[in-house]
C-alpha cells in the first residue's frame, strides 16, 4: 500500500498504518482506517483504495484473543522455518533428485513439530480454547451467532 502512496505521504502514512494494525480491537481499527480514508482519500487515491480493499484480510487476527495476535499477524516463523531450511541446504549445495530436497523439509518440519510438542510452544492453546469457550457463551447468551456458527449457516 504504501509503495502506491506518493513518496512524500509514505512517512505520515506509515505511522497511521502502524496504530490502525496495532488497534486494541475492530471497532477502534474501524474508526482509525475511516479517518485515514478520510484524510488521504483526496491525496494518495489509489493507496487508500488498496487499504480499503484489503482492511478486512489485514485485520482479521484482531478478532482473537491479545496474545495471539502479534505471533498471527507476522510472519516471523515462517521466515525462521526458511532460515532454517536455509542454513541446512546450505550445508548440501546440490540435491541429487527431487526426493531428497523433499527429504530435508521433511526433517525439518519434524524437527520443530517434535520442539513443539515436548518443549517450546509457539502458541499455548490452552489460553485460546478458554477464550473460545467464553467468546461462544457470551455470544450464545446474548443470543447473537458466533463468527464460527455464521460461517457454518453461509452467512
Amino acid at each position: 500500500m504504501l509503495e502506491a502512496a506518493p513518496k512524500s505521504l509514505r512517512a505520515e502514512l506509515h505511522e497511521h498504518l502502524r496504530s490502525l494494525f496495532e488497534a486494541p480491537d475492530l471497532p477502534t481499527a474501524r474508526v482509525l482506517l475511516d479517518n485515514v480514508l478520510e484524510t488521504y482519500a483526496s491525496r494518495a487515491p489509489s493507496a487508500t483504495a488498496i487499504l480499503e480493499a484489503g482492511f478486512d484480510d489485514a485485520t482479521a487476527v484482531l478478532a482473537l484473543p491479545e496474545p495471539y495476535r502479534r505471533r498471527l499477524r507476522t510472519s516471523n516463523g515462517l521466515e525462521r522455518l526458511n532460515e532454517e531450511v536455509r542454513r541446512r541446504e546450505r550445508v548440501i549445495r546440490i540435491f541429487p533428485n527431487r526426493a531428497s530436497a523433499i527429504r530435508l523439509l521433511g526433517a525439518v518440519l519434524m524437527e520443530r513439530h517434535e520442539q513443539w510438542t515436548t518443549g517450546h510452544r509457539y502458541f499455548d492453546m490452552a489460553a485460546y480454547w478458554q477464550w473460545r469457550q467464553e467468546h461462544q457463551a457470551s455470544a450464545t447468551a446474548a443470543g447473537t451467532p458466533t463468527a464460527w456458527q455464521q460461517k457454518a449457516l453461509g452467512k
